[in-house]
């Protein structure tokens, strides 16, 4: 088990010497992790070998973008994995995702590590925003966006008309997102 610490210091030795053996490490540790996290966020097995190995990749590519004192290893490596399956999702031509999908709102548009730690930063802090919601908001995110089920299999769910659910998520996302706008000005 790799602490935070010791992560981040793996990561500075890929940036620094391109240390094969400690991105062999990093990989050992944070491969199967990233890859179970993808499938909880509704991939295949197949897919998310494939997408944690191209995330992987990215980590030892930009490993020199990464700065502890913005984000932690962890952070920064899962924000990777997120927009490398988002990326993968609009490669293959999957649906399209939804405009009201927060981790599209807040993702980066380009591979950049240091808007993927932003990314991460935000998405730390919309969870830590969650608390502020209702609860009969609440329960929509959650199963929408952590259990990844669509507005039909949550009304279904919940026994909710689809509006009612759409409607809660909708008013949800506009006040995350007016908190962060106003975060932003201050």
């Amino acid at each position: 088990m790799l602490t935070a610490d010791e992560a981040a210091d793996l990561i500075q030795a890929i940036a620094a010497r391109q240390d094969k053996a400690a991105f062999a490490t990093l990989f050992r540790h944070y491969g199967p992790r990233v890859k179970a996290f993808l499938m909880r966020g509704g991939s295949d097995s197949e897919t998310a070998q494939e997408v944690a190995q191209e995330a992987m990749i990215m980590v030892w590519r930009k490993a020199a973008s990464f700065d502890r004192t913005r984000a932690a290893a962890a952070t920064w490596i899962y924000t990777i994995a997120r927009n490398k399956r988002i990326d993968h999702l609009r490669r293959t031509g999957r649906p399209p995702i939804e405009t009201e999908d927060w981790l599209t709102v807040f993702s980066p548009e380009e591979e950049d590590a240091d808007k993927s730690v932003l990314a991460g930063q935000t998405y730390t802090r919309v969870k830590e925003l969650l608390g502020g919601l209702s609860a009969d908001q609440l329960v929509v995110i959650q199963k929408a966006f952590f259990e990844d089920k669509t507005h039909t299999a949550i009304a279904e769910e919940l026994k909710l008309p689809l509006g009612t659910v759409k409607s809660r998520i909708r008013l949800a996302l506009g006040r995350l997102r007016d908190v962060l706008e106003k975060e932003q000005e201050e």
